[in-house]
Formats: structure tokens, C-alpha cells, sequence
């Protein structure tokens, strides 16, 4: 499964990118929003930070203005891909940015039925959004599980399925058991799966009792080298 980082947070990009575990960023107009920052030159920067795709969301929707919306955000860098809405003037403009050779992040999917229709579209990648589902009662799982069977029994379906709206650590265990090809997670959420106490705890142990020998390990090493 591959990581991306939903944030327009540059500072928090270059720092999780500089750990080699993320594959691309998604951004939304929330959150370029709260950078309070131009729009463009916050998308440049961050496509700068990573080798992988970043998804633009445009403002329109119109397919005539999304259209045109998707070819400027295109032209910012050749790792950009637009995000479109799921809604009918959304993926006629998904068909045609595709066509053009710019992939498209088709958002804001909530049924199975609008990701078969998104794939219909050409889109790269089909966002569920599964933590709103479980914010009114529904099983944002579920959907994942559903897309993947779906788009599984259909071999010329291409489209990647790119978990969003992601809330938790066993949103994106589950998501992975499922086949899921991408996870966009928040800064914190990829922070906290590194986190376990009984790491913490037999790192201190080790930690302890290695201090105890009153020894070094780079110390030892350049020992090591002068007896040669």
C-alpha cells in the first residue's frame, strides 16, 4: 500500500517525506485554506517536496470550468493530479482531462455505484471517504471492501482505489487487508502508527542496559579501526 500525506502543511511534508515512508500528498481547498497562503505557490512547493503524485482539488463545478481549472493546476508541475468532484459535470471533465493525459482523483465517493462510474470515467484514483460514512452512523470499511471486490472482478478497471477521510491506525490496517492500492493520512495519523507502549518499553530496557556496559558503539568502531 502506498502512503500519501492529506495535508497542505509544507513544513509537515518535508519532515514526514524525509523519512522515506511517503509516496505522494493530497491537498483540498480546506486545507490550502488554513496555510492562508497563495494557492499556487503552496502547490509548487509541495510538488517540489515529493517525487509522487499530489493531488490539486479544483473550485469549479462546471465541466467546462473544471476542465479548465484541471489544465492550469497541470501546468504547476508534471506530478500534479487534479482532484474532481463525483458528480456528473465532475467526471465529464474527469473523461476529458484523462484523454489529455492528466490524471484525475475523482472525490467524494460514498456508494460503490459512483466508483464503478468514476472508473467508467478513466479516473486514476477514486477517493471513498470513509471516516465521514462512520461520522453518521454508516461503515466507512465497508465501502472500501465493496470498491475493491468490485473493481476486482473487473479486470479492465485500472482505476486505484485512495482511501481519504482516514481517522484512525486500523482504518488504514483495514484498508491494506483489503487491497486498498493507497491511504491518504493526516500528518498525526502517520505519526501515531509508529507509536506502541511496549516498543517504547524494551527500547528503554535495551537502552538501559546497554549503558550500563559503559560502552560505545562508535567509540568501539574507531577503535576497531585504528588496531587495523
Amino acid at each position: 500500500m502506498k502512503f500519501f500525506i492529506d495535508t497542505a502543511d509544507v513544513a509537515e511534508i518535508r519532515d514526514l517525506a524525509a523519512t522515506g515512508l511517503v509516496d505522494g500528498v493530497t491537498t483540498n481547498p480546506s486545507l490550502i485554506a488554513k496555510t492562508g497562503r497563495d494557492f499556487f505557490e503552496v502547490l509548487g512547493e509541495i510538488c517540489g517536496l515529493v517525487d509522487g503524485p499530489v493531488s490539486a482539488e479544483v473550485a469549479a463545478t462546471d465541466a467546462e470550468t473544471i476542465v479548465a481549472e484541471g489544465r492550469a493546476l497541470a501546468a504547476v508541475a508534471p506530478n500534479v493530479v487534479v482532484k474532481t468532484p463525483l458528480t456528473p459535470d465532475g467526471l465529464k471533465a474527469c473523461r476529458t482531462l484523462t484523454e489529455e493525459g492528466t490524471p484525475v482523483n475523482v472525490t467524494l465517493c460514498f456508494s460503490a455505484a459512483q466508483a464503478l462510474l468514476a472508473a467508467k470515467a478513466g479516473a486514476a484514483y477514486i477517493s471513498p471517504f470513509i471516516g465521514r460514512l462512520d461520522d453518521i452512523g454508516a461503515d466507512g470499511m465497508q465501502l472500501v471492501h465493496d470498491i475493491t471486490e468490485l473493481y476486482g472482478a473487473q479486470p479492465e478497471i485500472e482505476t486505484q482505489v485512495l482511501v481519504a477521510s482516514v481517522r484512525h491506525t486500523m482504518h488504514v490496517v483495514d484498508a491494506a487487508k483489503m487491497g486498498a492500492d493507497v491511504a491518504t493520512l493526516p500528518p498525526k495519523v502517520l505519526r501515531g502508527m509508529f507509536d506502541h507502549p511496549l516498543t517504547d518499553k524494551g527500547l528503554e530496557a535495551f537502552l538501559a542496559d546497554w549503558r550500563k556496559t559503559g560502552q560505545s558503539i562508535l567509540s568501539g568502531t574507531a577503535k576497531g579501526r585504528a588496531a587495523e
